[in-house]
């Protein structure tokens, strides 16, 4: 049976950013698959949080496509297709730009694994599920970093450049059926932010002309609009950075 609400699938939604998209769609109607890796408390508690019912929790690790062609047949059981794959799983490193020597080989792999490769085994999992969706779209979230090249190591704004590039791909190869966009977040406050001591942060607001970082409620409300309003757009990069590379 085929659900007749809306259904979207969240990889990482139990982190920061994921939560927030997770509770974003499920107060617009959406019935949210809630992915995660391990974190099963936050994962839980971000399904725990969302309004609305039909909602489902599922563990599998994006780099392994066998767990991936599992989640998905979960998902084609219960509700029979799928409108919106957010591609949020991501994971990196902290290692200035100029220490080669600290960005180790296992970093480098595991972060394009992981970004690339695992977002894009996803589209690949779910392409026949999206097929059946309503004006289905994937939204992979990328980052400024890709275009910029300032970000939280080399590799790590490679990987952002990488998943727009293969946005820009994808969007060409599933017209008209499913839209491929990227939603691309500068500095977002969460868990990654916190660590830094304040006068850093408070160096980056300065560098944002509209004076503050992200929240990731931001970046869900992006998500969102491009879901269910940029119909007409596909292979676009939807930045959410407050002006930042203008300054």
């Amino acid at each position: 049976m085929t659900s007749s609400k809306k259904v979207a699938l969240v990889t990482g939604g139990g982190g920061g950013i994921g939560s927030a998209i997770c509770k974003k769609l499920a107060s617009a109607g959406y019935q949210v698959v809630v992915n995660y890796r391990s974190n099963l408390d936050k994962a839980q508690a971000t399904l725990d949080g969302l309004d609305g019912d039909g909602h489902t929790l599922y563990q599998a690790t994006i780099t392994e496509s066998d767990q991936l062609a599992s989640m998905a047949a979960a998902v084609a059981e219960k509700y029979g297709k799928l409108d919106l794959l957010v591609n949020n799983a991501g994971i990196t490193t902290p290692v200035p730009h100029d220490d080669l020597d600290g960005l180790s080989d296992e970093w480098i792999d595991k972060i394009m694994q992981t970004n690339v490769r695992g977002s894009f085994a996803c589209v690949r999992a779910f392409k026949t599920l999206l097929m059946g969706g309503e004006n289905s779209c994937i939204i992979n979230i990328s980052s400024i970093a890709g275009r910029t090249g300032v970000g939280s190591n080399v590799a790590y704004c490679a990987s952002k450049a990488a998943i727009d590039s293969m946005t820009r791909s994808l969007a060409r190869a599933l017209a008209p059926k499913i839209r491929v966009m990227s939603v691309a977040p500068g500095w977002v406050w969460g868990e990654y932010a916190s660590r830094f001591p304040q006068d850093y942060i408070d160096e980056q607001i300065g560098k944002t002309p509209l004076n503050r970082i992200a929240q990731p409620e931001d970046v869900a409300d992006a998500v969102l609009a491009t879901a269910d309003h940029l119909l007409f757009a596909t292979g676009s990069i939807i930045e959410v950075d407050g002006g930042r590379p203008l300054l």
